[in-house]
C-alpha cells in the first residue's frame, strides 16, 4: 500500500507541474532557497520531476523495487526507509551541488531502496546478483551520461540515496531479534538527527559566506 501511495503522490505533484509553471519554481531543491529558510525544499523535491520520462523511469522503479521490500520490511519500516532515502539523497545534494543548480526527482529514495534491497536480500541469503547488477548500471549511467551529454543527472542525490538506504537497511533487517524494535526507532531517530545538524551546518556555513 505504501508503494502505491508513493506512487500516487509523485503523479499527483507531476500534474501539479504541468497545471502552474510556479511548483517546480517553489519547490524543487534549490540551495540558496533552502539556505533562507525554505527548507521544506529537501522534502517536496523528492516528488517532482523534469519531464514525463524522469517521473516514469522513477516511478517504474518504485514499482519493482518497492513491492518486494516493503512485503519483507512492513509498512512502517518500508516508509521510514524511503522517506530517509529521500532526505539522505536530498542533504547530499544541499552540502555538495553547485549553488545555481535546482534539483528534483525521486531518485535518491529509489536509490535507496535499491541498496536496502541488497542488504535484505544478503540477509535472507537470496540471490543478490540481480540487485548488484541494477545498482552497478545505474551508478554507471549516474555518472557517464552527464560526462557525455547535456543531461543532468544529480549523482549527489542517487549515491547519498543508495548509502542512506543501505546502513538504514541494515540495521532494520540484522538488529537483535529481542531489541529489534527499539534499535530500529533508535537509528531512525539518529539519522534524522544527523541530517538535521548537517542541514543545519551547511546553511550556516552558506549565510556566513554570504554575508562575508
Amino acid at each position: 500500500m505504501v508503494t502505491y501511495v508513493l506512487i500516487a503522490i509523485n503523479v499527483l505533484a507531476f500534474v501539479a507541474e504541468l497545471t502552474s509553471v510556479d511548483v517546480q519554481k517553489q519547490l524543487v531543491l534549490w540551495p540558496p532557497g533552502v539556505a533562507s529558510g525554505q527548507f521544506y525544499r529537501l522534502v517536496t523535491s523528492a516528488f517532482l520531476h523534469y519531464g514525463g520520462p524522469h517521473l516514469l523511469l522513477n516511478m517504474w522503479a518504485l514499482y519493482v523495487v518497492g513491492r518486494p521490500l516493503e512485503m519483507w520490511l512492513g509498512r512502517i519500516r518500508f516508509g521510514a526507509l524511503y522517506a530517509l532515502s529521500g532526505l539522505g539523497g536530498s542533504v547530499l545534494v544541499y552540502l555538495l551541488s553547485p549553488l545555481n543548480t535546482a534539483t528534483a526527482g525521486a531518485s535518491g529514495a529509489v536509490f535507496g531502496l535499491f541498496g536496502a534491497t541488497f542488504v535484505v536480500a544478503k540477509r535472507l541469503t537470496l540471490d543478490v546478483r540481480g540487485v548488484v547488477a541494477v545498482i552497478v548500471v545505474n551508478l554507471a549511467f549516474t555518472f557517464v551520461v552527464p560526462a557525455v551529454s547535456s543531461q543532468l543527472i544529480s549523482w549527489q542525490a542517487h549515491v547519498g540515496g543508495l548509502v542512506t538506504g543501505g546502513l538504514v537497511g541494515a540495521a532494520y533487517v540484522y538488529a537483535p531479534r529481542q531489541h529489534r524494535n527499539a534499535i530500529q526507532a533508535a537509528v531512525t531517530v539518529m539519522a534524522s538527527a544527523l541530517f538535521v545538524a548537517l542541514i543545519w551546518w551547511r546553511t550556516v556555513d552558506l549565510l556566513t559566506g554570504a554575508l562575508a
